[in-house]
């Protein structure tokens, strides 16, 4: 079997802001549903892992583009897997035009499979005798040219901005709040006339821990030189921890 596969999609006007580009959390989701596809055409999807009690979390997703998708193009998004460590496998992803070719960027994450009683990280290479690894690309059989993740520390003495509540909608098939709405939370934090007038060319998240529904999340944002670097936080209701437990970093870079 191939080791790249390629997904295709429409970017639909219900998917895309005003400026007519698509959302970025739309565009995770379909990174996503690659991924997926992907995973699961091989044996590895979450249906198939389920009835071994084990799941995918995604824990590092970096996009980064010199053009976004625009309203009724074609885009096709090719995702193979890079790497395969005990706890860890780096996928990527290229996004490009599906009728002229051309690219709109690239992407990069990783990812951990857990055993979903216990909640705890599995090791890859010992899950079905360690067939993921047969699927792997090195970088040099397919390179990916974005940088990889990079380090997301907020200052000291960031001041929240915003707090969310957590409901029905913001929960996924594992349980947990989905990915991508963590996106959505983080880009809300800016102003119209920001996306007017700059587009996002890079854009991080790192996933610490799980938050579940009826969580009470509070964001941090500090604008910096190389970008804005964002933090969220769930309120515990522990005096040992009265600023909340931090389980999403995240930096936006504009241009």
């Amino acid at each position: 079997m191939e080791k790249i596969e390629t997904y295709r999609f429409t970017v639909e006007p219900f998917h895309v802001d005003f400026t007519g580009h698509l959302f970025l959390g739309v565009l995770g989701n379909h990174l996503l549903n690659a991924a997926g596809r992907h995973s699961h055409n091989r044996g590895w999807g979450i249906d198939q892992l389920n009835e071994a009690h084990y799941t995918w979390v995604l824990s590092r997703l970096s996009i980064e583009l010199t053009e976004t998708p625009a309203q009724y193009e074609h885009v096709e998004v090719e995702t193979w897997v890079e790497s395969v460590m005990k706890l860890f496998t780096e996928r990527n992803f290229l996004i490009r035009n599906a009728d002229d070719g051309r690219v709109y960027g690239y992407a990069r994450s990783i990812w951990a499979m857990i055993d979903t009683t216990t909640r705890q990280p599995s090791n890859l290479l010992e899950v079905k005798n360690g067939d993921i690894l047969q699927y792997a690309l090195t970088a040099e059989e397919k390179p990916c040219p974005i940088a990889k993740h990079g380090r997301i520390r907020l200052p000291a003495g960031a001041q929240p901005v915003r707090t969310v509540h957590t409901y029905y909608s913001d929960v996924d098939i594992n349980g947990h709040i989905n990915s991508v709405k963590y996106i959505e939370h983080i880009l809300d934090l800016f102003p119209r006339r920001q996306f007017e007038q700059q587009r996002i060319r890079r854009f991080e998240i790192a996933y610490k821990i799980e938050s579940y529904m009826g969580d009470e999340l509070t964001l941090y944002c500090e604008p910096g030189a190389d970008g804005s670097q964002i933090e969220i936080r769930k309120h515990v209701g522990s005096p040992e921890k009265p600023a909340g437990e931090s389980i999403v970093l995240a930096k936006v870079i504009w241009e």
